[in-house]
């Protein structure tokens, strides 16, 4: 799944821009899923370590082990975020977020401090005009300031892979939601003359 953002959206300003100030590195990345952004909010809600984790398509999801794989419904105690909570992060074992803003079900500005570096994360929800209801998902990530820009260069590849696979996984989750939960199931494998 493409998870190019626009010129227009990476020119945009977004919630969240002011945290980290002028100067920032700036990752954009959007996509576009067949739900509403009303829908599509509490999966995002949820996301982050230590809850529902991060979405994969079940493809992905095979190679990792089930402890670490993304939950696949929501979960209602992870729908209640608010200004100020802290989220654990992938970032190490001190990594955090915390919920900087938030405006259900359409802005979700996380920000945090890595090593003297202050970022924020902005996710944002937009319907799409049409007939379908689809929702393009903005994520952006602001970093500031960044020492070494040739390692932020090759985190932003690996941010791209992500969040592909975020688009893909949420994607997935949607549909299942849609057809009624009713996600594939392993059959059994039955061997010749039983068992």
């Amino acid at each position: 799944m493409k998870v190019n953002a626009t010129a227009a959206e990476r020119l945009a300003s977004r919630p969240g821009d002011q945290i980290v100030g002028d100067g920032a590195m700036t990752m954009n990345r959007a996509f576009t899923v067949a739900a509403t952004p009303e829908q599509v909010w509490p999966w995002l809600l949820q996301l982050g370590k230590a809850r529902a984790g991060w979405y994969f398509p079940r493809s992905a999801e095979s190679v990792i082990p089930p402890s670490r794989r993304g939950v696949r419904r929501i979960h209602p105690q992870w729908q209640h975020l608010k200004v100020g909570d802290i989220i654990p992060d992938y970032g190490g074992a001190k990594g955090y977020f915390e919920v900087a803003e938030i405006l259900a079900p359409r802005t979700l500005v996380y920000r945090s401090v890595r090593g003297g570096m202050a970022l924020s994360w902005a996710i944002t929800l937009e319907s799409v005009p049409g007939p379908a209801s689809r929702t393009r998902v903005c994520l952006r990530l602001r970093l500031n300031p960044v020492r070494r820009r040739w390692l932020a260069r090759l985190g932003e590849l690996i941010d791209v892979l992500t969040v592909a696979g975020l688009a893909a996984g949420l994607e997935e989750r949607l549909a299942e939601q849609r057809d009624g939960d009713r996600a594939p199931r392993r059959r059994r494998r039955t061997w010749p003359g039983g068992g």
